[in-house]
């Protein structure tokens, strides 16, 4: 790869906090990881632009993915490698629940096909995004045979858990600085990079149609609609480039996990996460009746009511989805929010909380030649778009 005038000032002011690109895409479904995880380490190992340290780095991060993923057909011999050696090293989307029946916390590990790993509450108190959803990490897994041999004994535990997320709480005031090295052009097309994308093949208007994808992330409790036609990476964005965002796929959703679970007072995913974002609008759905008030009040204030209690959170709401009729054509019989479901595309209500409408057919479909080989920030950095 040549390295052009944006690569250098980001190598320069950005030091230790790019990725290539074309890296990535070595990794790219080579192992059951989002695009995210392999940044991460990436991040880690290959966040310099000389040759040589790159290639050592890249050595190293092929050998963590090919030594911790779990590949189908792999999990029974995990296992055993952890009940021979009394641990292992993982990398998966972990999860947990509480077990009332036992009082007391069983981790899920499902590239394991494991559901009930103990876990101490400590670790609990610390991550409370195990409890609605879960989140990609680094876990060290271990077995105790003793255990194993008690009645519904329950062998695996977690010994360690180390989220795959941006540990560094100053880096804000980092990125900031080096911020002021860049011009306002040179920016949006470095912020295009680090989600993979190439700036110089979209014009301005689709430039600025990918950079409002992201505004999400950044303001607090901004509501975003987003329909287009296929192929556009919509929901891409949402699921393979940021720990920080949830997506629900199909659109269907309940109160519970989307709020708060009046059984236990567990705060639901717009408290746990900076994005709830549901895919294929047309299918949103809850299992209670009034799910879709409940969602329509907090995208207005901010705030929702379950029980006696408001409860306040900072999740911004984004909705995604297919639009493959003719614009000019679907203005004259309707309007843009046609293919919404029936009790959001004529509620007036709903609409106003909407601060974008992002027109999907103004963003190119996704092919090779769109994809970027330079230098991008490292993906986790998310909060830091400003």
């Amino acid at each position: 790869m040549q390295l052009d005038q944006l690569d250098r000032k980001a190598a320069e002011h950005f030091e230790g906090y790019v990725v290539r690109k074309d890296l990535v895409r070595q990794f790219s479904r080579q192992f059951p990881v989002p695009t995210y995880v392999v940044e991460f380490l990436l991040g880690r190992y290959c966040a310099t632009t000389d040759e040589d340290e790159i290639n050592e780095g890249l050595d190293i991060v092929q050998r963590q993915l090919a030594s911790r993923t779990v590949k189908a057909g792999e999990e029974e011999l995990i296992k055993a490698r952890a009940r021979e050696d009394g641990t292992v090293k993982l990398i998966d989307l972990i999860s947990a629940r509480l077990d009332a029946k036992t009082d007391a916390y069983l981790a899920k590990l499902p590239s394991l096909q494991l559901k009930d790993v103990r876990i101490a509450p400590e670790m609990l108190r610390e991550h409370e995004r195990l409890l609605t959803g879960g989140f990609y990490a680094e876990v060290t897994l271990s077995y105790d045979s003793s255990i194993a041999q008690e009645a519904h004994g329950r062998p695996f535990g977690v010994e360690a858990l180390r989220a795959i997320q941006l540990s560094k709480r100053d880096v804000l005031d980092v990125l900031a600085k080096a911020r002021e090295g860049l011009t306002t052009a040179e920016w949006k097309d470095f912020l295009l990079r680090s989600v993979g994308l190439e700036p110089d093949q979209f014009s301005a208007r689709a430039k600025d149609a990918l950079l409002l994808r992201m505004v999400p992330f950044v303001e607090r409790n901004y509501n975003l609609v987003e329909l287009g036609p296929r192929g556009t990476s919509k929901s891409h964005l949402f699921q393979q480039v940021s720990p920080y965002a949830h997506l629900i796929s199909g659109g269907k959703a309940t109160v519970a996990k989307m709020f708060v679970n009046n059984a236990n007072g567990q705060r639901g995913l717009v408290c746990q996460y900076d994005v709830v974002c549901f895919d294929e609008v047309s299918g949103v759905s809850f299992d209670q009746k009034d799910g879709v008030n409940i969602m329509k009040g907090y995208m207005e204030s901010g705030e929702f009511s379950r029980g006696k209690e408001s409860i306040r959170a900072d999740g911004s709401i984004v909705l995604v989805g297919n639009f493959e009729v003719d614009v000019e054509h679907q203005q004259r019989i309707g309007h843009l929010f046609g293919p919404l479901p029936p009790e959001m595309r004529d509620d007036t209500a709903f609409m106003d909380p909407i601060h974008a409408y992002l027109p999907g057919w103004d963003v190119p479909k996704m092919q090779p030649t769109l994809f970027t080989d330079h230098s991008g920030r490292c993906r986790l950095l998310d909060r830091t778009l400003q």
